[in-house]
Protein backbone atom coordinates (compact mmCIF):
# COMPACT_ATOMS: atom_id res chain seq x y z
CA UNK A 1 0.00 0.00 0.00
CA UNK A 2 1.20 3.49 -0.78
CA UNK A 3 -0.38 6.86 -0.21
CA UNK A 4 2.70 8.95 -1.05
CA UNK A 5 1.69 11.71 -3.43
CA UNK A 6 -1.87 10.48 -2.90
CA UNK A 7 -1.51 7.37 -5.07
CA UNK A 8 -3.72 4.52 -4.00
CA UNK A 9 -2.22 1.08 -4.65
CA UNK A 10 -3.31 -2.41 -3.65
CA UNK A 11 -2.13 -5.83 -4.79
CA UNK A 12 -3.34 -9.35 -4.10
CA UNK A 13 -2.63 -12.86 -5.38
CA UNK A 14 -5.84 -14.75 -6.11
CA UNK A 15 -6.07 -18.52 -6.43
CA UNK A 16 -7.85 -18.35 -9.79
CA UNK A 17 -6.76 -18.17 -13.45
CA UNK A 18 -6.34 -14.77 -15.12
CA UNK A 19 -9.36 -15.27 -17.41
CA UNK A 20 -11.62 -15.93 -14.41
CA UNK A 21 -10.36 -12.85 -12.58
CA UNK A 22 -10.71 -10.78 -15.78
CA UNK A 23 -14.37 -11.75 -16.16
CA UNK A 24 -15.02 -11.01 -12.50
CA UNK A 25 -13.63 -7.47 -12.72
CA UNK A 26 -15.20 -6.58 -16.09
CA UNK A 27 -18.62 -8.27 -16.34
CA UNK A 28 -21.46 -6.33 -14.68
CA UNK A 29 -23.15 -9.38 -13.13
CA UNK A 30 -19.80 -10.38 -11.61
CA UNK A 31 -18.85 -6.86 -10.45
CA UNK A 32 -22.05 -6.68 -8.38
CA UNK A 33 -20.87 -9.69 -6.37
CA UNK A 34 -17.76 -8.00 -4.98
CA UNK A 35 -17.71 -4.27 -5.79
CA UNK A 36 -20.56 -1.98 -6.86
CA UNK A 37 -24.21 -2.92 -6.41
CA UNK A 38 -25.38 -1.05 -9.53
CA UNK A 39 -23.31 -1.52 -12.68
CA UNK A 40 -23.84 -0.29 -16.21
CA UNK A 41 -20.69 -1.10 -18.11
CA UNK A 42 -19.60 -1.82 -21.65
CA UNK A 43 -15.98 -2.95 -21.73
CA UNK A 44 -14.57 -0.95 -24.61
CA UNK A 45 -12.39 2.15 -24.66
CA UNK A 46 -14.44 5.35 -24.56
CA UNK A 47 -17.60 3.64 -23.30
CA UNK A 48 -19.62 5.55 -20.70
CA UNK A 49 -21.02 3.62 -17.76
CA UNK A 50 -22.10 3.84 -14.14
CA UNK A 51 -21.00 2.31 -10.83
CA UNK A 52 -23.35 2.66 -7.87
CA UNK A 53 -22.64 1.98 -4.21
CA UNK A 54 -25.93 2.20 -2.37
CA UNK A 55 -26.98 5.85 -2.51
CA UNK A 56 -23.57 6.89 -3.85
CA UNK A 57 -21.91 6.35 -7.18
CA UNK A 58 -21.47 7.99 -10.49
CA UNK A 59 -20.51 7.83 -14.10
CA UNK A 60 -17.34 6.22 -15.38
CA UNK A 61 -15.58 6.24 -18.73
CA UNK A 62 -13.58 3.20 -19.83
CA UNK A 63 -10.02 4.11 -20.82
CA UNK A 64 -8.08 0.89 -21.45
CA UNK A 65 -9.14 -2.63 -22.35
CA UNK A 66 -6.23 -5.03 -22.93
CA UNK A 67 -7.79 -8.43 -22.25
CA UNK A 68 -6.81 -10.15 -19.98
CA UNK A 69 -3.96 -7.95 -18.75
CA UNK A 70 -5.22 -4.42 -18.15
CA UNK A 71 -8.49 -2.61 -17.60
CA UNK A 72 -8.91 1.02 -16.58
CA UNK A 73 -11.57 3.67 -16.21
CA UNK A 74 -11.93 7.27 -15.02
CA UNK A 75 -14.40 8.23 -12.30
CA UNK A 76 -15.22 10.91 -9.74
CA UNK A 77 -15.41 13.75 -12.25
CA UNK A 78 -17.78 16.72 -11.95
CA UNK A 79 -21.26 16.31 -13.41
CA UNK A 80 -21.54 17.53 -16.98
CA UNK A 81 -17.80 17.29 -17.65
CA UNK A 82 -15.89 14.69 -19.60
CA UNK A 83 -13.27 13.03 -17.39
CA UNK A 84 -9.65 14.11 -17.81
CA UNK A 85 -6.55 13.96 -15.62
CA UNK A 86 -7.29 17.32 -14.00
CA UNK A 87 -10.89 16.53 -13.02
CA UNK A 88 -11.08 12.76 -12.40
CA UNK A 89 -9.26 9.75 -11.08
CA UNK A 90 -7.90 6.86 -13.11
CA UNK A 91 -8.50 3.36 -11.73
CA UNK A 92 -6.29 0.74 -13.35
CA UNK A 93 -6.39 -3.03 -12.86
CA UNK A 94 -3.34 -5.02 -13.94
CA UNK A 95 -3.48 -8.83 -14.05
CA UNK A 96 -0.44 -11.12 -14.18
CA UNK A 97 -0.62 -14.90 -14.60
CA UNK A 98 1.40 -16.69 -11.94
CA UNK A 99 0.94 -20.33 -12.89
CA UNK A 100 -2.81 -20.66 -12.39
CA UNK A 101 -2.93 -17.88 -9.81
CA UNK A 102 -3.45 -14.22 -10.65
CA UNK A 103 -1.58 -11.25 -9.25
CA UNK A 104 -4.08 -8.39 -9.36
CA UNK A 105 -2.90 -4.85 -8.81
CA UNK A 106 -5.23 -1.87 -8.51
CA UNK A 107 -3.91 1.67 -8.73
CA UNK A 108 -6.07 4.76 -8.39
CA UNK A 109 -4.14 7.81 -9.52
CA UNK A 110 -4.25 11.47 -10.54
CA UNK A 111 -5.56 12.69 -7.17
CA UNK A 112 -2.71 15.21 -7.00
CA UNK A 113 -3.73 16.62 -10.39
CA UNK A 114 -7.27 17.49 -9.30
CA UNK A 115 -7.92 21.21 -9.00
CA UNK A 116 -11.24 20.67 -7.23
CA UNK A 117 -11.40 22.28 -3.80
CA UNK A 118 -14.19 20.00 -2.57
CA UNK A 119 -11.97 16.99 -2.01
CA UNK A 120 -9.62 16.36 0.91
CA UNK A 121 -6.88 14.45 -0.89
CA UNK A 122 -5.29 12.82 2.17
CA UNK A 123 -8.66 11.63 3.51
CA UNK A 124 -9.69 10.38 0.05
CA UNK A 125 -6.42 8.43 -0.35
CA UNK A 126 -6.72 6.90 3.12
CA UNK A 127 -10.36 5.91 2.61
CA UNK A 128 -9.75 4.45 -0.83
CA UNK A 129 -6.65 2.51 0.23
CA UNK A 130 -8.77 0.91 2.95
CA UNK A 131 -11.74 0.45 0.62
CA UNK A 132 -9.75 -1.18 -2.18
CA UNK A 133 -8.24 -3.56 0.38
CA UNK A 134 -11.73 -4.60 1.48
CA UNK A 135 -12.99 -4.98 -2.10
CA UNK A 136 -9.99 -7.06 -3.19
CA UNK A 137 -10.37 -9.31 -0.16
CA UNK A 138 -14.04 -9.77 -1.07
CA UNK A 139 -13.05 -10.56 -4.68
CA UNK A 140 -10.51 -13.17 -3.55
CA UNK A 141 -13.05 -14.82 -1.25
CA UNK A 142 -15.63 -14.91 -4.05
CA UNK A 143 -13.20 -16.71 -6.36
CA UNK A 144 -11.66 -19.12 -3.87
CA UNK A 145 -14.44 -20.16 -1.47
CA UNK A 146 -16.61 -23.12 -2.45
CA UNK A 147 -20.05 -22.15 -3.77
Amino acid sequence: MSTSDHVIEREIVIDAPVEVVWRTITEPDQITQWFADKVDLKVEPGAHGYLGFGEQGGPIVVVTVDRPKRFSFRWNHPAGEEPAAENSLLVEFTLVDEGGHTRLRVVERDLDLLTRSDIDKRQYADEHNHGWGDFLDRLARLLTEPA
